[in-house]
């Protein structure tokens, strides 16, 4: 072979290694007069680069020419090697039968070490269809030649695709063991686009290891290796989807695959890959709780993965159709039997989805009656309860307490609900961040809510409070996991808060903001990005709630939990040694007066509204007969503490009649309420006062409290600037921050008050070795929460609560600036005196003028905690 020949050849393995350079030496080549079999590689070089970057019509063109091409070459090996690489772009086109048809040719036509390679792509392919036995018995033939002429490069092709139908067939060892065999090999080749497909692949292995944040941190840097050579892949962004579905982030996994989707159908991609992402989407939309899109996706799926002879995959997106239809209300005999169907097809594939199917069976038997069709289906699902990933054993626990509840037996719902949580404990503890920590609940909500329904039938008021509080506010229960310091997460959150306020700066000039308002964004993707990669590392699941020491450390004081089933409202109201029960009204009904009564308050914040008054006034009245209903006689004479679920937590709770002059305190739940009560203040007694830039009134109360406190640090003007707040925060006794609030309901974790150098958002606070024992937030809007998960709230107040502040007044809604200032300083002056946060804010609220604008801006107002 001449050195001109090698060198065309060198083009075939180029094209993983650096592909544009590869496709560019291509097109030279056929500009070259180039003989038939140096033609016949261009050719193919750029029909791969086409099939896997590019145009799959494109592609099948050029490979079509290359396989004619080598023809006229008369070389046999060099044909049975395009055929091979016409094989698989075929399939990926869909036309599966042509293109199992051009692998046969080329099997017949290759010998020894290209017919090696022929049959990893056939392997490939047949993964691809979801034919995995044939695939690894087609791996089985070609790895010991493969290894014999030592050709390292497609040994670790092969190695990664068995792992990858290792991990398809949920035999997650074996994956990793072929996995790391590959890197090994790839370490020491320059395939840099193989690479980093080998970095996917361990992302996806880790994920299937039930390690979220490692694979979340693998995916994100093979993204960063595929960007750099310029090609994008969308199987990384199918398994991205199948990630972030399993964080809790549907809505982003959907917004994925349906960009993912845009971009193939715009370069005219694979097939293939286009019905793999209509899965991705439909399983997104089905968990974001969009029943009709999953419908349309998945039926969409259905048929090109029907038209495409794809039988594994079309039974993975059946099972999502049927699951979506079922949510959107189809309960019927027939879907029943396709579920069932389902089930059994995919336990014939070896599929570890089974499970969820059987589940799906049983669980629309059991709503129309048919007890016994429902007891064989939860059979089969219960049986995954002791092994595989966490979702698969919380499935399985699932059925198993749906068996239980069908049988009567409210001792064993109550046991598979707790197996089954404590499963999801574990998993919950390997994610650092807060927010997935959160999310993550959302897969223990039927459980949930199945143990608190076996409560309330079974068991007394007491078991209730045990089990509402048991997967309530977890994300309190420990501080979010911290990297020791992570540069790049500190510079990401230095330069947003630059663009952020020099978005605000053009914003209040009339400026043109567009292209900061893209720069921020991307910049937000990048902080959640990286904290998303930080894994937990407390042991189990945090505290565990004990009503004993609840009850012992109340006192005078009541707690009243407000726990939902079924959709309504049940009070248990704890003092005095015991839990009672009473019975409250419709929760949706009280959210629809919480929101009236927030719209109420958020015109008596301006004066001249004050014909609103009697009828927020009346709402208090209604809220009150909704959410506290018979326990209104039995709070006593001392505190009361309300623990409202995630659904009702912009509730003005001081503007109900029974609690409006009370000692009254909120808590996320009270567990969180109970660690706050015991937390001790730190020595030093060190206070901090902030007065953020563009406040109507200047923050005028922060100069009459430094006044007050006289050795208070004082941080205003240029000095509130971010880093110097946070450092003064850390530890402090008392903090009074004075600062616009930004609520944002899309990324709670990006709420904000404005510092002089721009927003101080939640992940700051989260970066606090121990935030401040009190804290006073005195602008609007500061105590606003996302609910999320089961019933988990995400914002600044509970970011703080977990991380060393036993107590926080912040405000729900919007407040007057002016009538803040006497509040402020009235509450201050309780404290002075050794009241507690919710004592003086009584106080403050009594010690105020009796006009609507002042009354508002007290209610609006809450104590948060226990100091």
């Amino acid at each position: 072979m001449t050195a001109g020949s090698e060198s065309v050849l060198e083009l075939l393995p180029m094209v993983f290694a650096d592909p544009g350079e590869a496709r560019a030496r291509a097109d030279l080549v056929l500009h070259t007069d180039p003989s038939p079999l140096h033609a016949s590689v261009a050719h193919q070089v750029i029909g791969i680069w086409q099939r896997d970057f590019g145009d799959l019509r494109i592609a099948l063109r050029h490979l079509r020419r290359a396989r004619d091409l080598a023809a006229r070459a008369e070389s046999a090996e060099r044909e049975a090697d395009v055929l091979a690489t016409l094989g698989v772009a075929l399939v990926h086109a869909g036309r599966t039968r042509q293109g199992l048809a051009s692998f046969e040719q080329g099997v017949a036509r290759g010998s020894g070490h290209t017919r090696a390679r022929v049959l990893y792509r056939r392997a490939y392919v047949w993964w691809v269809l979801g034919r995995h036995r044939e695939a690894l018995e087609d791996v089985r033939r070609a790895l010991p030649v493969l290894r014999q002429v030592r050709d390292d490069i497609w040994t670790a092709r092969a190695l990664t695709l068995r792992a990858t139908v290792h991990l398809a067939l949920g035999a997650v060892d074996r994956a990793v063991a072929d996995f790391t065999a590959a890197e090994r090999l790839w370490e020491t080749t320059g395939q840099e686009h193989d690479k980093a497909d080998a970095v996917e692949s361990r992302g996806l292995a880790a994920f299937r290891s039930g390690d979220i944040p490692v694979a979340l941190r693998l995916l994100d840097e093979a993204e960063e290796r595929y960007a750099k050579l310029g090609t994008p892949t969308f199987m990384l962004s199918i398994r991205r989807c199948e990630v972030l579905m399993a964080a809790g982030l549907a809505p982003e996994a959907l917004a994925e695959a349906d960009t993912a989707i845009a971009l193939l159908d715009r370069i005219g991609g694979q097939s293939t890959r286009k019905a793999e992402l209509l899965l991705a989407a439909a399983r997104a939309a089905r968990s974001a709780g969009d029943p009709d899109t999953a419908i349309a996706r998945a039926a969409d799926a259905v048929r090109l993965f029907a038209a495409q002879r794809r039988a594994w995959w079309a039974a993975h997106a059946r099972l999502v159709l049927i699951e979506a239809r079922a949510a959107a209300g189809n309960r019927s005999g027939r879907l029943v039997a396709d579920a069932a169907a389902v089930a059994e097809r995919l336990a014939s594939f070896g599929s570890p989805a089974a499970p969820e199917a059987s589940l799906l069976a049983g669980r629309i038997a059991l709503a129309l009656g048919r007890t016994a069709d429902a007891e064989r289906h939860l059979t089969a699902a219960a049986r995954g309860r002791h092994g595989g990933p966490p979702t698969a054993r919380v499935t399985g626990w699932a059925a198993q307490a749906l068996r239980a509840r069908a049988a009567g037996s409210g001792r064993g719902v109550l046991e598979a609900c707790r197996r089954g949580l404590d499963v999801l404990d574990d998993h919950r503890m390997t994610l650092g961040a807060s927010e997935l920590r959160a999310r993550a609940t959302a897969q223990g909500a039927e459980l949930a809510a199945l143990a608190q329904e076996a409560s309330l039938a079974h068991g007394g008021a007491r078991r209730l409070l045990e089990w509402s509080e048991r997967w309530r506010a977890t994300v309190l229960s420990t501080p979010p996991a911290r990297p020791p310091a992570d540069p790049a997460l500190l510079a990401g959150l230095t330069a947003y808060r630059e663009i952020a306020a020099r978005a605000e700066e053009a914003r209040r000039e009339g400026r043109p903001v567009p292209a900061l308002e893209r720069e921020q964004r991307r910049l937000e993707r990048d902080i959640r990005s990286r904290t998303h990669h930080i894994r937990g590392d407390a042991p189990g699941g945090g505290d565990r709630f004990d009503a004993g020491r609840l009850l012992d450390r109340l006192g005078p004081a009541r707690l009243a939990e407000l726990a939902v089933v079924d959709g309504r409202v049940h009070v248990l109201l704890c003092g005095e040694g015991r839990v009672r029960r009473f019975a409250g009204g419709s929760l949706a009904e009280a959210v629809a007066e919480a929101e009236h009564v927030q719209a109420g308050l958020r015109r008596l914040a301006h004066p001249g509204s004050e014909a609103r008054l009697p009828l927020v006034e009346a709402g208090g009245r209604r809220l009150q007969e909704l959410l506290l209903g018979g326990a209104v006689p039995h709070l006593g004479s001392g505190p009361v503490v309300i623990v409202p679920p995630g659904a009702l937590h912009r509730v003005p709770w001081a503007l109900l009649p029974a609690l409006r002059e009370r000692v009254l305190s909120v808590s996320p739940s009270a567990g969180s309420w109970l660690r706050a009560r015991e937390t001790e203040p730190p020595a030093g007694g060190r206070h901090v006062l902030v007065r953020g830039p563009g406040l109507a009134t200047g923050g005028a109360e922060v100069s009459e409290l430094a006044d007050r406190y006289g050795t208070a640090t004082v941080l205003e003007g240029e000095a509130a600037q971010a880093s110097r707040v946070l450092a003064e925060l850390d530890g402090a006794t008392l903090a009074h921050l004075a600062a616009h609030g930004t609520f944002r309901a899309d990324s709670p974790l990006f709420s904000a008050l404005r510092m002089a150098d721009g927003p101080l958002i939640v992940h700051d606070f989260e970066r606090l070795a121990r935030s401040p024992y009190r804290i006073i937030l005195s602008s609007c809007d500061t105590a606003r929460l996302a609910s999320v998960g089961a019933d988990e709230l995400l914002g600044l107040v509970t970011a703080l609560l977990p991380l060393g502040t036993a107590g926080v007044v912040a405000s729900s809604a919007p407040v007057n600036d002016a009538a803040v200032v006497p509040l402020m300083l009235a509450l201050h002056k309780g404290l002075d005196a050794g009241l507690s946060l919710a004592e003086a804010l009584r106080d403050a609220r009594a010690a105020q003028p009796g006009d609507p604008v002042h009354q508002a801006t007290g209610w609006a107002f809450a104590a948060f905690g226990a100091a």
